[in-house]
């Protein structure tokens, strides 16, 4: 069994400004990582699987977006409705669909999620 040679990666303090509109430090275009929480989204998603969001990405029906609803994030599958407007949909059936006012409530698209601890368990949602 060899031995890896640890790798010294450098700790640099930033001051970061709160975006004006959102509150938050992220730019629009940053990629950020999330765990997911609770089971809204199972079986797809499970509590601990650690999701990779890009921000800003124009969203499309169907794909899995954080959105901004009632002052907070929230994780959920976007849906067209029958009348062309659009909900936050969660895959449990438990968790009751969310209307937004428009694709300005999405934030972020999920572009894939990995489980902690395997290098190999990797899924794909947006290329």
């Amino acid at each position: 069994m060899t031995t890896r040679k640890p790798i010294n990666i450098p700790v640099v303090s930033a001051t970061a400004q709160d975006h004006p509109l959102t509150g938050s430090s992220c730019s629009e275009t940053e990629i950020v990582a999330l765990m997911v929480l609770g089971d809204s989204m199972a079986p797809e998603f499970i509590e601990g699987e650690i999701l990779v969001i890009e921000m800003g990405v124009p969203a499309i029906d169907g794909w899995f977006v954080i959105g901004w609803v009632n002052e907070e994030h929230i994780f959920r599958q976007l849906r067209r409705d029958a009348q062309g407007g659009w909900r936050l949909h969660a895959l449990n059936p438990a968790y009751p669909e969310i209307a937004i006012s428009g694709l300005d409530a999405v934030k972020g698209v999920v572009t894939h999620k990995k489980k902690p601890g395997s290098r190999k368990a990797v899924k794909y949602y947006v290329e």
